[in-house]
Order: structure tokens, then sequence, then C-alpha cells
């Protein structure tokens, strides 16, 4: 079976990357031991996103991306790893007002979900910098600069 990457898209934001890009930022975020896998990145619109952030974490706002593993953690593994969600419209503002180019915002929010999926998080700050140095280390191998910097 491989790596299924499927691509969804509802937003009418044109700012979006072609699917080739989104599924190539989502598999360089795939550890090198997953050999098989399915995993969905919808890309959505403000509406949708705040009402999923709302019904799913209580939040009654819009977000720029959630994750919905289907891979309990400790359990083993499966090859339904889980669904992205990202919001175009949030992601083209907070590159705006955070200087960053849009193609590596895109590319830091989709490995970011990708590696929720993989069980990753950062509630806690010593998880949130193992996290943060894994997409660091990620995006400069696909030619991106560090995220976390100027902003």
């Amino acid at each position: 079976m491989g790596i299924d990457i499927t691509v969804q898209s509802i937003a009418a934001e044109p700012s979006a990357p072609p699917e080739n890009k989104l599924v190539q930022w989502a598999r360089s975020a795939l550890d090198g031991n997953i050999k098989e896998a399915e995993i969905t990145l919808r890309i959505t619109d403000e509406d949708e996103i705040q009402s999923l952030n709302a019904r799913w974490r209580h939040i009654d706002e819009p977000t720029n991306v959630l994750s919905f593993p289907l891979n309990d953690a400790g359990g083993p593994p499966s090859i339904l790893l889980g669904d992205i969600v990202i919001c175009a419209p949030i992601i083209k503002q907070e590159a705006a007002a955070q200087n960053k180019s849009l193609p590596a915002h895109w590319a830091h929010m989709i490995i970011h979900g990708i590696l929720h999926l993989m069980s990753y998080d950062h509630v806690k700050d010593k998880d949130a910098k193992i996290m943060e140095e894994k997409e660091i280390s990620i995006l400069k191998t696909l030619g991106f600069p560090n995220p976390y910097l100027n902003q």
C-alpha cells in the first residue's frame, strides 16, 4: 500500500499551494520507519475550522491547523494515521503578520500537523522543545528557515 495522502479542498482561498507540494511536505514529516500510512489533508475556510475547533477543542474561534490522530498514544501503530484540517485564509493572514513566506508557513503547518498525528505534543515545555527541534530540522531539509526566529 505505501503512504497514501489524500488532499481535499473546500477553501476558495487561491493562495493554497499545489497538491504535490502539500503531499511532499507531509511526507517529509513522516518518520522513516513508517512505510504504510493513510492521511487526509483538508484545506478549509474559517467557518469550517471554527466549527471543528468549537466541537473538538471547545474553543469557538478559527485556528490555523487541527490534527485528528486515529492512533492512540502507546497503542499499536495504525495504517490510518489521521486527518489534518488547515485553514487557508488563516495561514495567509499569519504568514503576512509574521513576515514569513507563504510556502514556508504552509510547510510548517503541514509538518506540525503530521507530527501531532505521530504523537508529538507541545503542551509541556520539554515536549514543545522536542517538537520544535523536529520541525526546524525537517523544514531545513526542505530549504525553509527556522519558523521560530523573528516572531
